[in-house]
C-alpha cells in the first residue's frame, strides 16, 4: 500500500478535526471491509485513515420499549447477539447474524455499512422498510432521504453516522438469496408491518440500490401473506445485470424472496 498516516481520535470532535485537516484526502476507518481491501488493490491511496473504532461516541445499544438505538461503531455480531434487539425486533438481529462470514460481522460496523452503501448491503433493505432515523455528528436524516446511489448517500464532507434509530414494528423478517460464492445479496428483502400498514424494502437487485417496492407495500397492507404478491410483477427496467444474474432473473428474485421474507415474518 501507499503510505498512510494513521490517527486514532478519542471523541467524535477530534474525529472530524482531523477529517477536516486533510479533506478529500482523509477517510474514515470503521471496520474496513471495503475500504482496507480497496486500498490493498491500489484502487484507493487515501493520505489519512481516521479509526472510529476507539471512539466511545459511537458505541452501545439502547432499547426502551419498542424504540430502539444503535451506535454506530457496533458490529455486526453485536447485533446479531443483542437479547435486547432480539427481544423488540428479532427480524433485524437475524439480518445482522446473516452478513458476510464470522470475521466480516466482528470487524465490520453498522454506521460503516451503512456510509458505505454498497449496492447489496443488507441494512439499507432494512432501514427502509422501518422507517429508521440515520444519525450523524450534525443532524438526523431519514433513510428515504439518506440513500442516494450506488456508494451514494446523503452524507456531507466530514460528517459520520453515529447512530441509526427506529421504531420495532409489530411483525418482521429478511430474507436474502445468497450468491454462492461471497455469501452477498443477489436479492435480499425486509419487510416490515405496523398495524395495516406494511413496507418492503429491497437491496442486491437494483442497479441504483436499495427502493422500496410499492406495489407489494399495497398488496401486503391489504393481505399480508404470500400469496398477496403472486399477481404482481417487478419491471426489469432498473434491475441489475451481470455474470451472475440478468435483469430478468433479478426481478424474478425480488419477487421470490418477497414472500419468503413474509413467510419468515409470518412464522412460517
Amino acid at each position: 500500500m501507499y503510505e498512510t498516516k494513521y490517527h486514532r481520535p478519542v471523541s467524535l470532535p477530534q474525529a472530524a478535526k482531523f477529517a477536516a485537516d486533510h479533506g478529500d484526502e482523509g477517510k474514515y476507518l470503521a471496520g474496513g471491509m471495503t475500504l482496507i481491501p480497496t486500498m490493498k488493490q491500489r484502487l484507493a491511496a487515501p493520505e489519512a485513515l481516521i479509526d472510529l473504532r476507539h471512539v466511545p461516541g459511537l458505541k452501545g445499544i439502547k432499547v426502551e420499549g419498542k424504540s430502539i438505538v444503535i451506535g454506530g461503531g457496533m458490529t455486526h455480531s453485536d447485533v446479531a447477539m443483542s437479547d435486547e434487539i432480539k427481544s423488540v425486533c428479532p427480524g433485524f438481529a437475524d439480518l445482522a447474524g446473516l452478513i458476510g462470514d464470522p470475521a466480516v460481522r466482528h470487524m465490520g460496523t453498522v454506521g460503516g455499512s451503512v456510509a458505505n452503501f454498497d449496492p447489496a448491503a443488507d441494512y439499507p433493505a432494512a432501514l427502509l422498510a422501518l422507517g429508521a432515523t440515520i444519525r450523524t455528528n450534525q443532524r438526523e436524516i431519514a433513510a428515504d432521504d439518506f440513500f442516494v446511489g450506488l456508494f451514494e448517500t446523503a452524507l456531507e464532507d466530514g460528517e459520520i453516522v453515529t447512530k441509526i434509530a427506529f421504531e420495532a414494528p409489530d411483525a418482521c423478517a429478511y430474507e436474502k438469496f445468497r450468491n454462492p460464492a461471497s455469501r452477498y445479496a443477489m436479492c435480499g428483502v425486509f419487510v416490515a408491518r405496523r398495524g395495516g400498514d406494511v413496507k418492503v424494502g429491497v437491496t442486491g437487485a437494483g442497479s441504483e440500490g436499495a427502493f422500496h417496492w410499492s406495489e407489494a407495500e399495497q398488496a401486503l397492507s391489504s393481505n399480508f401473506a404470500p400469496e398477496a404478491v403472486d399477481g404482481l410483477t417487478m419491471p426489469q427496467d432498473n434491475m441489475m445485470s451481470d455474470i451472475h444474474g440478468s435483469s430478468a432473473y433479478r426481478a424474478n428474485l425480488v419477487k421470490v424472496v418477497t414472500k419468503r421474507a413474509v413467510k419468515k415474518a409470518l412464522g412460517h
